[in-house]
């Protein structure tokens, strides 16, 4: 009996580790990395022609500093590959790098956007382009869950979230947002030349009788007067 007892406490010893071991709770999976914007866009597919001008511009290492090494928002408005083949050929190869560098950043607000923030949000909203002197602004408007997005050039609406996590939101528009700043408005077209006119003669041309009409107007006066004279004398002789 005595020797039952002790080889069941031996047991009990070596039991009750692998039991608790095996009832202790699955350790919290570590993070995957830091947040990478590229690596976002790339998982979710169609967005190789923004990628490319991310990565080319450097705005992406500014995005991922940005969002790993603050706590400050971002909202980023994502052209589709399908969006960048409509403009018309040539369209990014004429830009310089900073109208490059503009063009990217005025896909971004520097403050993060919830789809209900959208409701409240006053216009004109600024972008990371316009760099706080109220330039590059969006003209953001609702309809219902329908959010509409204005350039001033280009009108078009948000299709849907591609990624959100409460400090980057990531939503796809189905064409590029040009900014007035870059493209400008369509220039009206030139007004016609107005014909000039012909400045008149500041001399007044006398008309061919006018003197004549002087002369003869002169050569009569004389005559009179000297009709009156004779007629005088013959009086005076008369009486005489």
């Amino acid at each position: 009996m005595k020797y039952l007892f002790f080889f069941s406490f031996i047991l009990l010893l070596n039991f009750t580790p692998t039991t608790l071991a095996q009832s202790s709770p699955s350790p919290t999976p570590t993070p995957s990395g830091p947040l990478n914007i590229s690596a976002v866009l790339e998982k979710a597919g169609q967005f190789g022609t923004l990628i490319r001008l991310l990565k080319s511009t450097h705005v992406s290492d500014q995005i991922n500093t940005q969002l790993n090494n603050s706590n400050q928002g971002l909202t980023l408005f994502a052209p589709t590959d399908n969006a960048f083949s409509t403009l018309k050929s040539g369209t990014l190869n004429s830009l310089s790098d900073q109208q490059k560098v503009s063009l990217v950043q005025f896909h971004i607000i520097p403050t993060f956007l919830s789809v209900s923030n959208f409701q409240t949000v006053s216009d004109p909203v600024l972008t990371q382009a316009g760099n706080g002197n109220g330039r590059y602004p969006l003209n953001v408007t609702t309809t219902g869950n329908s959010v509409n997005i204005t350039t001033g050039i280009v009108n078009t609406t948000v299709g849907g979230t591609i990624y959100t996590d409460g400090q980057l939101a990531v939503y796809q528009v189905d064409s590029v947002l040009l900014p007035i700043d870059i493209f400008g408005p369509p220039a009206p077209a030139p007004a016609p030349a107005k014909a000039k006119k012909k400045s008149g003669s500041s001399t007044v041309s006398e008309s061919p009788d006018s003197g004549k009409s002087d002369a003869s107007g002169g050569v009569g006066l004389v005559n009179r007067r000297g009709v009156v004279v004779a007629g005088f004398l013959v009086a005076v002789i008369g009486f005489l």
